[in-house]
This record gives structure tokens, C-alpha cells and sequence, in this order.
């Protein structure tokens, strides 16, 4: 029997972690996964070839994201996900909240600019692929998805405007809806953290403090959806509404088990995002204070003395005005 008309069958045994990682190989998203690998790693190798340095950290990072959505769309997850409203939420937060984080540190936007040709003049080109990524990452358009009276309202919106409208229903009915709804899941997680996390240039730089304030905006609003689901007497979502008999559960005790998962994991990105915004703002302390230590040994260090000699003049003018 299939789910929504979409290839998935019903009769699924009951969930056990064995069973939702055993690798499915989705094709749109594990053909997704290997193109980004190879191009995040051909611009490393890129790199290297002419003698630049990447940091390894920035890889990894990289990797690890790409890996977080693979586990959720490329394994067993993916079909318990059609039928299990607490799998479908381990994949909603996975792929929303913790792969563009992962993804985001590894930096592929400047990896971007670092690696991609340049204009060449001498054949008469005027923009070459690099010039093209500069020019769009200047743009009105990003300069409005990636502002935070966009991202964070949008950020919100996946949630409620989705769940507890017949829109997520709909999606569900397909297989390309069903795909556009995780797509859609990742980029609004990329465009939410992109400025937060800082790490790739872009039009909205906002100072640490106010990632901070940008971040705790949104993610109590994944707490108070969760504990939505939790406290409701009746499913909420249709599409869960009657869980296959084969797997063991209600409709209701699976939906209180989702929300228990949306209200938790909204405290891991915070955590994540809060590390690293610390990190770095520690290593721009460290890189400014390097500067100024350079720039004094360049003049000797001349605001210092400068501010001695205005200090040893007042303490010149109170010696006279006491005598």
C-alpha cells in the first residue's frame, strides 16, 4: 500500500534506529550531496595547486553537513519519514537547523571567490564566473533574503504556516512536493544562519552581539511549536493522522514524541552557533590586538607617549597651580 501516492510503502516494520539509517540512496538529494562534495572539493584542490592554504577545519565542517543531510534523505529515515511524524521531525530539524551550520562553517562562499576564475581581460571578457558570484552577493535580492527582517520571519513561518495549514498536506502528496519541502527546509536554514554564523562575506554584517540577539529571536519559536505539539489532544496533521498498524504506534503518542524532538533540538543549534560566535570573537580580539601591537613597534608606539606627555602636562599644570 502506498503513502500519498509516491512509491512508499505502508507496511514498514516498527522503527528502529538499525532500520532508518540502512542506506536507500534517494536519488535527487544523494546526487545533490556528491555534486557539492566534488565542487567544495575541487576548489580546495584548486587552492592547493597554486599554493594557497585551507583550513582543514573549514573542510570537515564542510563534509560534515553534507553528511547530515545525506543520513536523513539517503537512508531509511527518509521512508519512515513519510509515515512517522516524529522521523519526519528528526529530518525537519536536522536538515533546517544543524546541516546549514555545519555547512555554513565551512565557509563555501569564500571558497567560492578564492577558487573561481577570474575575468579574463586579455580575451575580452568583462565578468568571469567569479565577478558574477561577486555581483550577486551585492545584490538587492540577497541584500532582502539575507536581512533579518526576512529570514527571521521566514525562519518562523516554515514552521506554522506549514504545520497548521493544509500546505503541508499537499506537499506530502507527491514525491516532488515532498522533495521542495526539504529544499526549502535547508535554504531558509542557510539564509537564516548565513549572517548569524559570519563566516562567508555578505551584504549584513552584523556585530556579535547582535547575532547573538538575531539567533535567540528565532529559536524559541521551535520551543513553543514543539510543546504545541505536545500539549495537543487531537493529531494535528493530517498526514499522520493514521499511522500504518505495522509500526506500532498511535497518531497522538507519535505526534507528543515529535513535538518533544522540535522543543529539544532547538537548544542544539543555539549551543553550536554560541560556540562559535565566542571562537571567533575571540580570534578577532586576538588578530586586533596583533595589529596594534605591530602598528607600535612601526611608531614606537606613539599614542602612548603621546597620552604620557598629556598626563605629565596636567600633572606640570598642578604642580603650578599649587606653588
Amino acid at each position: 500500500m502506498d503513502h500519498g501516492g509516491h512509491g512508499m510503502t505502508m507496511d514498514l516494520p516498527p522503527f528502529t534506529l538499525a532500520r532508518g539509517l540502512e542506506f536507500t540512496g534517494e536519488p535527487f538529494f544523494l546526487i545533490g550531496c556528491l555534486l557539492a562534495l566534488a565542487l567544495y572539493g575541487w576548489g580546495v584542490a584548486r587552492l592547493r595547486r597554486r599554493g594557497d592554504a585551507w583550513p582543514v577545519s573549514r573542510t570537515v565542517g564542510f563534509t560534515a553537513g553534507v553528511a547530515t543531510v545525506a543520513l536523513v534523505m539517503c537512508t531509511g529515515l527518509n521512508e519512515y519519514g513519510m509515515v512517522l511524524f516524529s522521523v519526519h521531525m528528526v529530518q525537519h530539524m536536522v536538515i533546517s537547523m544543524l546541516s546549514p551550520i555545519l555547512l555554513l562553517l565551512g565557509a563555501p562562499v569564500t571558497l567560492a571567490l578564492r577558487a573561481l576564475p577570474s575575468a579574463a581581460r586579455s580575451q575580452g571578457m568583462r565578468k568571469g564566473p567569479r565577478e558574477l558570484l561577486v555581483a550577486l552577493l551585492h545584490s538587492r535580492y540577497v541584500r532582502v533574503i539575507s536581512h533579518p527582517a526576512f529570514t527571521i520571519p521566514l525562519f518562523i513561518a516554515s514552521l506554522y504556516a506549514l504545520y497548521f495549514t493544509p500546505l503541508f498536506d499537499l506537499l506530502m502528496g507527491s514525491k516532488a512536493g515532498h522533495i521542495a519541502m526539504m529544499v526549502h527546509f535547508l535554504a531558509v536554514g542557510l539564509v537564516f544562519f548565513w549572517p548569524i554564523m559570519g563566516v562567508d562575506p555578505g551584504p549584513h554584517r552584523p556585530g556579535y552581539v547582535m547575532r547573538m540577539l538575531e539567533l535567540f529571536a528565532g529559536m524559541p519559536f521551535h520551543a513553543f511549536f514543539g510543546i504545541a505539539l505536545m500539549m495537543a489532544s487531537e493529531p494535528m496533521v493530517e498526514t499522520y493522522a493514521n499511522p500504518p498498524a505495522s509500526l506500532g504506534v498511535s497518531a497522538l503518542s507519535d505526534q507528543t514524541a515529535a513535538g518533544g524532538i522540535a522543543w529539544a533540538f532547538s537548544e542544539i543549534p543555539s549551543v553550536l552557533v554560541l560556540i562559535a560566535l565566542v571562537f571567533q570573537w575571540y580570534v578577532s580580539e586576538q588578530r586586533q590586538a596583533r595589529r596594534r601591537d605591530r602598528r607600535a613597534d612601526r611608531d614606537g608606539d606613539k599614542d602612548l607617549a603621546a597620552y604620557n606627555a598629556y598626563l605629565a602636562s596636567l600633572q606640570t599644570r598642578s604642580d603650578s597651580g599649587g606653588t
